[in-house]
């Protein structure tokens, strides 16, 4: 409760594979919520059932534009945005619109927290590391970035909403956080976005083809998706000095060869596996530190890999899940890391 009512928070993104997960959960905590999302790579079906609980409000809108803010409440909480593209096949489809959700998304985000006197964590990406020269990657490391390759329109725009975040905290603007996401994997994942846990899983599944790009020895550390959930807010909630952006991932670290063996053996599927090319400035390493979070958050991830793999692979199954269209995975051929 604040000031005798049920606390308020608008969810960015809110339809999409994290953001459904992060409604449900302050639903489960007794906070009302506001929705907002324009279905470029959320999915109606994923707030649906949502829909039932009266402490859920759905607004569509598209975070660039202003017109969604009529349609919140006058007294907010908390403002998470999660309202981007997140994976290459995604964000590379339209990087325009890509890029002006970071910035001008994120500062309308920022202002609605501002007028409205609310808490503002922004979700970050360890692709604000680009392809790491140093490793593991600590919040204190300021990357290896191309500002002109294909994935600049999604890390550059994640840095300068980075930037623009704590220049409203440093102009006593905002209260504001940063979590930076490492790979999050689990159901409600989209099997036509692309990332690699939806792609191997899918293909698996079909009995197709299993296609790796490169040679499979790039790692990736992937975090359960409940497990991110729970980090994200204890991050909101964290009320010492202002922490800085903040890793929230799973610091195990495999090659994509060990998650293809896991997943094959989950499936008990004989799909062969098929190299094509490394996309331009896919990361070759990526593992987060996480001792910021531990220390700050008493955070760390729980669920182990092969568990987390059994449960995903389980929602694929279902008909709903195996029968959406994959169309840019199929066609796009980029490999979301």
């Amino acid at each position: 409760m604040k000031n005798g009512r049920t606390k308020r928070a608008v969810v960015a993104g809110g339809a999409g594979f994290l953001g459904s997960h992060l409604c449900e959960a302050l639903l489960a905590e007794g906070i009302q919520v506001w929705c907002v999302d324009n279905f470029q790579t959320g999915l109606r079906r994923s707030v649906q059932r949502m829909e039932q609980n009266p402490d859920f409000t759905f607004v569509e809108g598209d975070v660039i534009e202003t017109n969604f803010i009529s349609k919140l409440p006058r007294s907010i909480d908390l403002v998470f945005n999660l309202a981007c593209a997140a994976s290459p096949v995604q964000y590379q489809a339209d990087p325009e619109h890509t890029l002006m959700t970071s910035v001008v998304g994120t500062r309308n985000l920022l202002r609605l927290a501002e007028q409205r006197d609310a808490r503002f964590l922004l979700t970050s990406t360890s692709e604000v590391y680009g392809d790491p020269e140093v490793h593991p990657q600590t919040e204190s490391y300021r990357g290896n970035v191309s500002c002109t390759g294909p994935r600049a329109c999604y890390d550059e725009g994640k840095r300068a909403a980075e930037s623009l975040t704590l220049d409203f905290e440093r102009a006593h603007r905002a209260e504001v956080r940063i979590a930076r996401l490492f790979n999050t994997y689990g159901p409600r994942m989209r099997s036509d976005d692309g990332r690699v846990v939806s792609n191997i899983i899918t293909q698996a599944l079909e009995g197709s083809d299993i296609t790796i790009y490169g040679d499979g020895t790039q790692t990736r550390s992937f975090c359960y998706v409940d497990d991110m959930i729970d980090g994200l807010m204890r991050l909101m909630r964290y009320d010492g000095e202002q922490p800085g952006p903040i890793n929230i991932g799973n610091p195990a670290e495999l090659t994509v060869l060990a998650l293809v063996e896991h997943v094959l053996k989950l499936t008990g599927s004989r799909s062969p596996v098929v190299h094509l090319p490394l996309p331009q400035d896919d990361p070759r390493r990526r593992r987060p530190d996480i001792s910021r979070a531990t220390q700050l958050l008493g955070w760390a991830p729980r669920k182990a890999l092969v568990e987390g793999l059994q449960a995903t692979v389980e929602w694929f199954s279902k008909s709903e899940a195996a029968s959406e269209p994959r169309r840019a995975a199929d066609d796009a051929r980029h490999l979301a890391g």
